[in-house]
């Protein structure tokens, strides 16, 4: 019987058809915390650095506090090697990452998180994505479809052009597919991943995919500013979120270079419902195409007040929630999220003020 199933399941994906994502993989995709420093800025490459960069009673207090998922991102530059191929001992490092996540009972985002390539000015850098892919994406073959999703590339730019992302994107799509025809695929729009970039994304024709978008605004609130140089991030973690009253928001103490941005941030009343609306307008593209979609990142910087900061991340949650979308902290070892050391070791407290904003509870 079970030979049956497989013969069938080969059959399906060989005749060029890709059914759609099935409820038990949109269920994994429900809850989940990036990863976003084991392979991407590791403080050490040494083999035995990474082999215990988290223990795993840190993963199991993951699942236990009631994620359902982790994002992990893989900075192509720690795989690749002299060669331009990928190096297999630090191939067999992310693997062995993947593998010790999964038995955890938590499934994996296997994220591509490029830290120099910009493939929208470089062809080059978009010749390295297919490239990557193609020897990336076998290597996950032993591993559950039910849980191990490839995600094309993190926050692609492409402004100018978002077609050139479509094309980039569909081409990446057919290197993973090939190697994985029974997985899921993560993909996104164009402008960072946000949501105007899902507005502009032309689905791709395979159905086996979930679409994400990143939810950082308003990014004077949460970044604090860090997009433009010269603003005081101390003023701005003053902030207030909700904006309930825009004169004493307004009011707040700042130096002359970041009125404006207190000004601007006070006068959009910036609120649940803000938040909500424009998670809409991603939960309404994927209705209107038929296609699952999920918030893959979300975070406020640590140095907001906390009241702020908390009440934000509980806004962009339930938002997601109340859309049936998935969503996935940033992150797990980031100054947007958890911000446990790094390494994280055998097991960090998760603040527990995070966990009740996230709708979870802290891990026995």
């Amino acid at each position: 019987m079970r030979r049956l199933a497989l013969a069938l399941l080969l059959l399906t994906f060989a005749s060029g058809a890709a059914a759609a994502p099935s409820a038990d993989r949109l269920a994994a995709l429900r809850r989940g915390v990036n990863l976003t420093n084991w392979f991407r800025f590791p403080a050490s490459t040494a083999p035995s650095a990474l082999q215990t960069y988290i223990g795993d009673a840190a993963l199991a207090d993951l699942r236990n506090a009631g994620f359902t998922f982790v994002r992990l991102a893989v900075d192509p530059a720690f795989l690749l090697g002299a060669n331009g191929a990928l190096d297999s001992a630090r191939l067999s490092l992310v693997i062995a990452a993947i593998g010790r996540i999964e038995r955890q009972g938590l499934a994996v985002v296997v994220e591509l998180h490029p830290s120099n390539w910009q493939p929208e000015r470089s062809a080059a850098d978009g010749a390295r994505l297919l490239s990557v892919w193609r020897e990336l994406a076998p290597a996950l073959r032993p591993f559950d479809p039910r849980l191990t999703f490839p995600e094309i590339l993190n926050e692609p730019v492409f402004t100018a052009d978002p077609a050139d992302w479509d094309s980039l994107q569909r081409s990446a799509a057919a290197a993973i597919r090939a190697a994985l025809p029974a997985n899921t695929l993560v993909a996104s729009g164009n402008d960072w991943s946000s949501v105007d970039g899902l507005l502009r994304l032309h689905p791709l024709a395979d159905a086996n995919i979930v679409y994400s978008f990143h939810f950082y605004e308003p990014a004077v609130l949460t970044g604090l500013g860090t997009y433009q140089a010269g603003l005081d991030a101390g003023a701005l973690a003053a902030l207030p979120f909700p904006v309930v009253d825009v004169a004493p928001c307004v009011a707040t103490p700042a130096n002359a270079a970041t009125r404006g941005a207190v000004r601007y941030y006070c006068g959009g009343q910036w609120d649940a419902s803000r938040v909500a609306a424009r998670i809409a307008l991603a939960s309404g593209w994927g209705q209107r195409h038929g296609v699952p979609v999920i918030a893959g990142e979300f975070g406020a910087l640590q140095q907001l007040n906390a009241p702020a900061r908390l009440a934000w991340l509980r806004a962009v949650r339930q938002a997601c929630e109340a859309n049936g979308l998935g969503w996935a902290l940033w992150g797990y070892e980031d100054g947007f999220g958890f911000a446990v050391p790094r390494p994280p070791g055998d097991r960090p407290r998760l603040d527990p003020t995070i966990l009740a904003a996230l709708g979870l509870h802290s891990p026995p």
